[in-house]
């Protein structure tokens, strides 16, 4: 944004504009301390006056961000900002060090539900050489209200952790926290007055690290300093830069490049138990028209290029976790002929000799554009009767139809245990697209559909309770994305129906999933009582959620066969003993 339109933006901000502003009566040359300026509150109490100013200019990003910011020696008083920033018709070419005096309008720049960033609308600007910027403040824990802190130098004396990249790419922003990762509410507590409180605490530690630019889709990140994108879970030191509010959100406008330590990549994870269970979203996998054409596809790759380096990391995923039988989700709903996707998928994990098969179902199940599937290893399984699927109340026209099918443990071509049942699940997302009544938003932290996913709970264990494989076995899983947190009503009426979450005794790192910086769990597995009796263990592998989305595109730019950011989902792995 031009300097001159973000002068005619901040001109119709704050209140109405008087027809002759006052003057505010200050010291003999009529120069106020910038705190009288910023005042106490959350909007200046000089609104729509004219002041004049002193002070240092300790960053123009008149180019980037539409102005620059000018910081005093202070005026006494803790409770308020020594900084300002200044706007302009235009920019006037100052560069931080120089002492600077500022007559303008004072105006607040931003929507005042979501909080709002004092500046002064510039009528003339006199320069007065060159002067001392004041030494940043530093801090080693969040403060209790950035407010005071607006506009000014500050450096963080403690680490901060990354929690999510998915506007970096977008805008040159990390999300990141004081202390620990950020985790969803609802991950940690019951909807409501709980998770209110887990919500609050995310936003007095949550601290956004911006590139000081406003610019979409940035060609590079000039504060990575040429390294590739952090995983979440990596550290910042010595972040240093000036405290902003825009777009609603604290956030610091990076000077300086940081440390960033990186996390390292986990190695798949391995769980005891003679049969090991699967749960991986494949992030849309779509094949076109599965001869090399059809592209691009509703949902997924664009290209056939995308398509083969998307295969290709979904097949490094499985080999890697190695599980026995795998519930897929987002999966393309194209039946199972030879040209599908679940059939090719299966194709590319053969290649080289291998022993994977699929749970055939003709078309469907459903009619969405994506489906669940069932993978299995037939040296290792044999599956027991027909699949049964459930396609009353909303799956198949909300949540996905679920995909049950019975498998014995075999060794060397011989029953070698007993029957148990793999129930592949997905249900409604939280998108709020035609959510409408007791299905649009509540505020209690479950987002849109909530009702519909409760719905497709409870009829989904009724079901499962009427035995819809015949095989009469009491050791089912409930496997998959059930779009909805641990601690949320969907989850807590299936534990309350006795179904046992086989990744509950996971102690850290129990996340599949990570949005708006915060991590929690969408995939579970859930096990019925007899089952659970046989969990000998669970893991989670951290190859996709922590993973900058940038890890994709280059997989595609030619180290496709790795397994990182397969999807947005991470791979969920559960080992049992038949």
């Amino acid at each position: 944004m031009s300097p001159l339109a973000l002068a005619a933006l901040l001109a119709a901000c704050g209140t109405p504009a008087v027809e002759s502003p006052a003057t505010v009566p200050a010291r003999a040359d009529g120069v106020l301390a910038i705190g009288q300026v910023q005042g106490r509150g959350e909007a200046s109490p000089l609104l729509d006056r004219t002041v004049m100013v002193e002070g240092v200019v300790t960053g123009n990003f008149g180019r980037h961000l539409g102005g620059w910011f000018v910081q005093d020696a202070g005026d006494g008083d803790t409770a308020t900002s020594d900084a300002v920033f200044v706007v302009a018709d235009v920019d006037p070419g100052l560069r931080a060090g120089q002492r600077v005096r500022v007559r303008g309008r004072v105006v607040e720049h931003g929507e005042r539900a979501r909080g709002t960033l004092t500046t002064l609308q510039a009528a003339s600007i006199e320069p007065l050489g060159e002067g001392q910027a004041p030494a940043p403040v530093a801090l080693s824990a969040p403060p209790a209200d950035w407010e005071p802190l607006e506009g000014m130098r500050v450096r963080i004396d403690t680490p901060l952790v990354i929690g999510g990249q998915h506007e970096l790419s977008r805008r040159g922003v990390l999300h990141a926290s004081f202390g620990e990762r950020l985790r969803t509410p609802t991950e940690l507590a019951p909807p409501g007055p709980d998770a209110a409180r887990v919500a609050a605490d995310n936003a007095r530690r949550r601290l956004l690290l911006d590139d000081a630019r406003a610019d979409e889709r940035p060609s590079r990140i000039w504060y990575l300093d040429g390294a590739p994108a952090p995983r979440s879970g990596s550290l910042v030191h010595g972040a240093e830069g000036i405290v902003e509010q825009r777009w609603g959100e604290w956030r610091l406008q990076l000077t300086a490049v940081p440390h960033i330590e990186a996390a390292p990549r986990p190695d798949a994870p391995s769980v005891p138990g003679r049969v090991r269970l699967a749960s991986f979203n494949l992030g849309n996998l779509f094949n076109g028209d599965g001869r090399g054409g059809g592209f691009p596809t509703p949902r997924g790759a664009r290209t056939e290029a995308q398509w083969q380096a998307q295969l290709a990391r979904a097949v490094a995923t499985l080999r890697e976790l190695d599980p026995h039988v795998a519930a897929l989700m987002e999966l393309e709903n194209d039946g199972d002929g030879p040209e599908s996707t679940i059939a090719q998928l299966v194709e590319a994990l053969n290649a080289g000799g291998g022993d994977w098969a699929f749970v055939r179902t003709g078309n469907g199940p459903g009619s969405d554009a994506i489906r669940v599937g069932l993978i299995y290893r037939s040296a290792r399984l044999r599956p027991e009767g027909a699949p049964a699927t459930l396609r009353s109340g909303p799956f198949g026209r909300n949540s996905r139809v679920p995909l049950a099918q019975a498998f014995v443990p075999v060794v060397q071509g011989r029953d070698a245990g007993p029957a148990f049942v793999v129930v592949a699940n997905h249900f409604k997302s939280k998108g709020c697209g035609e959510a409408g009544g007791d299905n649009a938003d509540q505020g209690d932290g479950q987002a849109c559909w909530n009702p519909v996913r409760v719905e497709s709970a409870r009829l989904l264990d009724q079901w499962l309770g009427s035995d819809p494989t015949r095989t009469g076995s009491d050791l089912v899983a409930i496997v998959g994305d059930l779009n909805a947190y641990a601690q949320e009503d969907p989850l807590r009426l299936l534990r309350g129906e006795g179904w046992v979450d086989a990744l509950a005794a996971i102690a850290t790192q129990r996340h599949s999933f990570v949005f708006d910086g915060m991590a929690g769990r969408l995939d579970h597995v859930l096990l019925s009582p007899a089952l659970a009796g046989r969990l000998a263990g669970a893991a989670i592998w951290h190859s996709n959620a922590d993973e900058p989305a940038s890890a994709r595109d280059r997989g595609e730019a030619g180290a496709s066969a790795l397994p990182w950011r397969s999807s947005d989902h991470d791979p969920l792995l559960v080992g049992l003993d038949l």
